[in-house]
């Protein structure tokens, strides 16, 4: 039975904690689930169950320092001019983060996976957005704009399955790689 899988950078709790409390109440806007709330790396859906395997031993072969990463900055993505997701920024352009993601990427693609063909933007979704209007925000995200969290130490990342239910995603983690010191 293929599932769906997505590598992701967890958060610190008291990162998650910071996200959590930002919520404004916006009819409409659904927020995160805090310990839902993650930095995805790469999103791999109706993947087999032989592949699934052959991801991990690609995964866990990926070595990378630990490093810091800076949570700031707040943005809307939108479709037709609807905002979709609210999201928190993880700075510009960190050349570590770009590296794993890359990485994840290859492995993906060594394994048969096809590797998502978009540009890819580093962020934290945390909220969803059903007919919520772009004025209805501008007050949250002019007075969030300069929102910094702080930084956090990236020391690993994770393979999780996603399974879509009535209540929301429920996200397992499969399998941990963690930085070579």
């Amino acid at each position: 039975m293929p599932k769906r899988l997505f590598v992701a950078i967890d958060l610190p709790d008291s990162t998650r904690q910071l996200l959590a409390g930002l919520d404004p109440h916006i009819h409409g806007a659904r927020w995160t689930d805090p310990a839902q709330m993650h930095l995805t790396l790469g999103f791999f859906d109706d993947v087999p169950e032989e592949v699934d395997s052959a991801l991990g031993a690609k995964l866990s072969a990926i070595e990378f320092g630990a490093f810091f990463l800076p949570v700031t900055g707040i943005g809307i993505f939108s479709t037709k001019g609807a905002p979709k997701i609210i999201w928190i920024g993880v700075g510009k352009a960190h050349p570590h983060l770009f590296q794993i993601h890359k990485r994840v990427q290859e492995a993906a693609l060594a394994v048969g996976i096809e590797p998502e063909l978009r540009p890819w933007h580093p962020h934290i979704t945390i909220a969803r957005c059903r007919d919520v209007s772009v004025q209805s925000l501008r007050r949250f995200l002019q007075s969030n704009k300069d929102f910094d969290a702080g930084m956090i130490r990236v020391e690993g990342f994770h393979l999780y399955s996603s399974k879509l239910t009535p209540a929301g995603p429920i996200h397992t983690r499969e399998m941990s790689v963690r930085c070579r010191e």
